[in-house]
């Protein structure tokens, strides 16, 4: 395997680890996702940051606060990494607000948006940024209003810190789902309208959808099911590398057959969806280091937040369905 790959499974593993044994009551899922969090900047966890960071939070919020929800630990640990948590969490407070004013309604997906405006532009682009960013939403929901919602949040922010045209790119993401739609249909209409999405972030042209569905083939061969509903995107994110299937699939192979040999990556801890989300995640990280100027940085950021996104719709999933399983 790659030793960079592999440098970075250990590190996520360790980081895994240390995260079930400091914060054993917490969320598996939550503390898989802050493993990741510190696994992209290369770093370890830092307990007693992350500690901070909840104080942070309990601090200067109230407890219904959409930063108490399922998103608390993960925004926790995003805050340990920054060295100057009372800033940052003032600034991502004060946009989950102006978001709120823009009509986008409180929720874990407006949590994480608000955090990745504050630590990717500067303050005086708040406000185009917001006003780009419901222009997204928008036009997707002229769009197809149906399949439109609060799970889009993130890419209408992601979209709108670009340099996209809102209109232009939300007819960008309808082309793409109309020209994919069949091919992935058993992945549901929400998760082919993410990776539509993922694809005009990274900005491709219609040659790549030949290497995207290239790549699923060749995934398929080996019996890597990456075309399902929380990893479509997933799949998105490495059809943007220039990187032969082949070798994705082995990377994939490898990775996956790795981390569950790892503590707390078993077969009755971490389903195969999720290991893959996680997998398919550390390989682009380390391929997009590889890639050149502002499309590394673009791309790198994009995948990054797209598993992100992809890892809280499968926490909201299950917490809710766990709710509605104690409510019945």
């Amino acid at each position: 395997m790659n030793q960079s790959i592999m440098n970075r499974l250990d590190l996520f593993a360790s980081n895994s680890e240390a995260l079930r044994k400091e914060f054993k009551w917490r969320e598996a899922g939550a503390r898989r996702l802050a493993a990741l969090v510190c696994t992209f900047e290369g770093k370890p966890v830092n307990g007693p940051a992350i500690v901070t960071g909840l104080d942070v939070i309990k601090e200067n919020t109230r407890m219904f606060s959409l930063f108490r929800g399922n998103m608390n630990f993960v925004i926790a640990t995003k805050l340990s990494l920054t060295g100057n948590h009372e800033q940052v969490f003032a600034d991502t407070l004060e946009l989950a607000q102006r978001l709120k004013d823009a009509k986008f309604r409180s929720s874990d997906y407006l949590a994480v948006g608000a955090y990745l405006i504050a630590t990717h532009t500067t303050r005086d682009n708040y406000e185009s940024i917001i006003t780009r960013a419901r222009a997204f939403y928008d036009n997707m929901r002229k769009q197809s209003w149906f399949r439109t919602g609060q799970d889009d949040y993130i890419f209408s922010i992601m979209l709108g810190l670009s340099d996209i045209d809102p209109a232009v790119g939300a007819a960008r993401i309808q082309e793409l789902y109309d020209k994919l739609k069949s091919e992935f249909k058993w992945a549901g209409a929400n998760s082919v309208q993410a990776l539509c999405q993922m694809l005009t972030l990274g900005g491709k042209t219609d040659e790549a959808l030949e290497h995207l569905l290239c790549v699923r083939t060749t995934l398929r061969s080996q019996r890597i099911k990456l075309d399902r509903t929380y990893t479509l995107p997933s799949l998105g994110a490495l059809s943007l590398l220039e990187v032969d299937g082949e070798v994705l699939a082995n990377q994939l192979l490898e990775a996956q057959r790795y981390l569950r040999k790892q503590k707390g990556f078993g077969s009755f801890s971490i389903s195969t969806q999720e290991l893959l989300l996680f997998s398919s995640a550390i390989i682009a990280s380390v391929y997009t280091e590889e890639m050149d100027g502002n499309v590394m940085a673009a791309t790198s950021t994009s995948i990054i937040n797209i598993i992100i996104a992809q890892q809280v719709a499968m926490m909201i999933a299950a917490s809710t369905a766990a709710a509605a399983a104690a409510s019945g």
